[in-house]
């Protein structure tokens, strides 16, 4: 009947489904028994699939962290930063041009960069934080943890002075004390009240001032008709359905209708996304380490490819038994893979206790540019990846042998006698193709770490323009304190210099606004005394860096004098406007000039402008980059007598800041001297903070920790890759040489000599290793190019990299060839041939 049809193929697909089962746990044991049988195989099988799971699962959890997660706002792909093209910040009075016409938006926010100094506690703290409008807090969705964010009521004077607190400052002043609202804190001396503390891990914003501590208002009242104070950054969230491209033109419109107002705003208006902003240059440079690992991965596979090609060979009369006793193709092919799969599973096992110990060490090196960093953990996503990659790499590296192993020839395999040393013109074939895809890889890995390594070293070898050895500087901060009025602020700085100069290994001690390589950078429009007016009236072309120095200051830092001379105390007594430039400024401007005796003013000249006369020349200052260009530089002594009245001009307030850098070189190392100039400030001010305590030599190494970072990955990845390939080429030789003992042993006997054998084996894996390598050079030629955004001073195609490079690499192939070379000449005819 057809009911008793359909009950019977239901019984054979259960008996075929029982089958397959039974089929796959006997796989599974005789798998783990031959393993068991070759521990030295499994061992170096599962350690090199380790260490290319391992590095890859460490990479991709860096990736993950950093580029592909979402940031932790309410729907964060509408938030986006809004700047002109050549600036980052813009001044209050576009923005609130931008605020009353742009359309594209849901709401637009501000944010300035705020150091209020912290005192009534044990002892004073400058803290980073930001002025932020009230807006920002609703457009980022994120709700304090306790109390709440300011209003716009509280944007005005007279209602500004409360602030809300990150975590970790709550956490670290006020011991997470729960009643912590209503409480006040002085800030700048100003009784600030406390009205709420954000979450845990919460940073605003997420790629500029990421060690903000507390927030407070930002107010406008008497800066909104302020077109040129540009200090303020534009956030912005996207209306539904609105396209950044949309919200640019839109901004470009409203930019269009104020842009005659100053002539410096003309620029084209950007649009960024958050996401795109806080990654940076950062993501082209991750991906690149992503592929490079990835190179290592599959040389791991190929590796592991032809070790397991090499045991299907001396298997083969094993599995020409089990042909001969019925088993399928399809079986051997099941029983090769599940075998590969346990190596890979275990393998990844092992790569993910490699990768938890890899992600700590990238944390600790990563550079302070790398922006999350502090977000980098091994979590779920990171697991799932080491799972697909293992899945991946058991499939990649176990089909060509259980393919190979699966093609049985019976006549010879169980020939009685069969040497089985006459291996199939294919499996040859594999296990080359194998080892020069392994030295290719390893070339192009190779070679873009030479390219990082003569990059670094360029970088290195930079004159920075000063001598970096031996100096500490220190920011002290007068904000809030009894020394901020103009006059004893200026006293202050010079009773210090004079105080520090007498400790105990201080050679030369002086002040200056902003440290070279670590503080901030003022740039101020010039105008040289007899050019002619440009566009609109206005002489003043391009822009300096502003630096304010006490006298020494040169000579503290060891900045060579090219022309005239250095200020003196006298120049700061004195009503006398005097400036120093920069030799690359002296060129630019006065070519072929003297500049000395010579005239400039960051005044519209066409007004009634200061002049300022050049006294000297100096050298050129690597001081916003160390790999940055050169760039007009312009040195002004602190605020130059007391005939300036407060305020009267906006250049005199630059002119003796309320906090200055003070850099102290020593004569024993710098290292112990920090105790005593803190204690020698606050002896003259207790409410005075010390902040940014570094020397210059650790200024130095965070400009450079960014390549460092990325040359000691692609030269750990390139160590791995040659490692790999040497051992792929001498397994394979070795391999060759014991399954050619008998033809070796004949030649020897008709009169070869050792040489001769030598010559011939070294030959066989020379020739895999030269083609491995053209390949390689020919691929590296392709994709190096990638690579020049993280190269300084030379060229993704530099010919000594790829000459050294491919020295070294024939180096590793002919030590690797050369042992099992040794090995076969030293074979013995009679032993040889004794088995025939």
């Amino acid at each position: 009947s057809m009911d008793g049809i359909e009950r019977r193929k239901e019984e054979c697909r259960d008996t075929r489904r029982v089958s397959t089962i039974d089929n796959l746990v006997r796989d599974l044991r005789y798998a783990l028994r031959t393993l068991r049988r070759s521990p030295g195989f499994t061992a170096v099988a599962i350690l090199t699939l380790g260490l290319g799971i391992g590095a890859n699962t460490a990479i991709f959890t860096v990736v993950n962290a950093v580029l592909l997660r979402p940031l932790p706002y309410r729907d964060p792909g509408r938030l986006v930063v809004a700047h002109y093209a050549s600036m980052s910040t813009v001044a209050p009075a576009y923005f609130l041009e931008w605020q009353a016409g742009a359309r594209t938006f849901d709401r637009l926010g501000l944010a300035e960069y705020w150091t209020p100094n912290l005192t009534g506690f044990d002892r004073p703290e400058e803290l980073v934080g930001l002025r932020v409008s009230a807006g920002i807090f609703p457009m980022l969705g994120v709700e304090p943890l306790l109390g709440r964010v300011y209003s716009p009521e509280e944007e005005h004077f007279g209602r500004e002075h409360v602030v809300v607190l990150s975590y970790d400052l709550w956490n670290s002043r006020f011991a997470a004390d729960s009643q912590v609202l209503g409480r006040t804190m002085a800030l700048d001396g100003i009784a600030t009240t406390i009205i709420g503390v954000m979450p845990r891990g919460f940073r605003f914003a997420p790629f500029w001032a990421t060690e903000a501590r507390l927030w407070a208002p930002l107010v406008l009242d008497d800066r909104r008709a302020d077109w040129s104070g540009a200090s303020l950054r534009v956030f912005g969230r996207l209306r539904p359905g609105a396209t950044v491209a949309e919200a640019q033109a839109d901004l470009r419109t409203v930019a269009a209708r104020t842009a005659g107002r100053d002539t410096e705003m003309t620029r084209d208006v950007l649009v960024v996304p958050l996401q795109e902003k806080v990654v940076g240059d950062v993501s082209d440079a991750l991906y690149i380490m992503l592929a490079a690992v990835g190179f290592v991965l599959l040389i791991a596979c190929a590796n592991v490819a032809h070790l397991q090609l090499m045991r299907a060979a001396a298997r083969e009369r094993e599995s020409a038994v089990r042909t001969a006793l019925g088993a399928s193709r399809l079986r051997l092919v099941q029983q090769s893979l599940v075998e590969s799969g346990i190596l890979s599973l275990v393998g990844g096992a092992f790569g993910v206790a490699l990768a938890y110990w890899g992600v700590r060490l990238l944390v600790t090196l990563g550079p302070p540019e790398l922006p999350r960093l502090e977000t980098v953990a091994l979590d779920g996503p990171a697991l799932g990846f080491a799972l697909t990659v293992s899945v991946l790499a058991g499939f990649v590296f176990g089909v060509a042998p259980a393919l190979t192993a699966s093609r049985v020839k019976l006549h010879g395999a169980l020939k009685e006698g069969s040497r089985g040393a006459a291996d199939s013109r294919r499996r040859r074939r594999v296990r080359s193709g194998l080892v020069a895809s392994e030295f290719a890889m390893a070339v192009v890995l190779l070679i873009g770490a030479g390219l990082m390594l003569r990059s670094f070293a360029a970088l290195v070898a930079v004159d920075g323009g000063f001598d970096p050895r031996d100096v500490l500087s220190m920011t002290v901060s007068l904000r809030g304190t009894k020394n901020l009025e103009p006059l004893r602020r200026q006293d202050f700085f010079r009773r210090l210099v004079d105080r520090v100069e007498g400790l105990p290994g201080v050679e030369a001690a002086s002040v200056i606004n902003h440290v070279p390589l670590h503080g901030d950078n003022w740039h101020f429009p010039f105008a040289v005394e007899g050019r002619s007016l440009g566009p609109g009236g206005d002489a003043r072309k391009g822009s300096a860096a502003f630096l304010v120095v006490r006298p020494g200051y040169f000579r503290t830092m060891k900045i060579g004098m090219v022309k005239g001379r250095d200020f003196t105390t006298l120049d700061e007594a004195s009503a006398a406007h005097l400036v120093i430039v920069n030799e690359f400024m002296a060129r630019h401007q006065w070519p072929g000039e003297n500049p000395v005796g010579r005239r400039l003013t960051v005044d519209d000249p066409a007004t009634r402008p200061d002049w300022f006369t050049v006294v000297g020349v100096v050298g050129n200052v690597r001081q916003a980059s160390w790999a940055g260009e050169e760039e007009d530089q312009m040195y002004f002594p602190t605020m130059q007598g007391s005939g300036y009245p407060e305020n009267s001009q906006p250049l005199v307030t630059f002119l003796n800041p309320e906090y200055m850098t003070l850099v102290i070189r020593t004569t024993a190392g710098p290292a112990g001297l920090t105790r005593a100039v803190q204690v020698t400030v606050h002896e003259m001010d207790g409410d005075a903070p010390v902040s940014n305590v570094l020397t210059m030599e650790q200024a130095l190494g965070e400009q450079v920790a960014t390549p460092r970072f990325y040359m000691t990955l692609l030269s750990i990845f390139a160590a791995v890759a040659i490692a790999l390939a040497a051992v792929g080429v001498y397994g394979v030789i070795s391999y060759s040489v014991a399954r050619r003992t008998h033809e070796i042993g004949i030649r020897l006997a008709l009169g070869a000599k050792r040489s001769d054998a030598f010559r011939l084996v070294v030959r066989q894996g020379m020739a895999l290793a030269a083609l491995g390598g053209a390949v390689g050079l020919g691929v590296a030629l392709a994709v190096t190019k990638y690579l020049r955004l993280l190269l300084f001073g030379i060229q993704p195609t530099d010919p000594t990299t790829f000459v050294v490079v491919t020295t070294l690499l024939a180096v590793v192939a002919f030590v690797a060839c050369s042992i099992p070379a040794r090995r076969a000449s030293r074979v013995d005819p009679t032993v040889a041939l004794r088995c025939e």
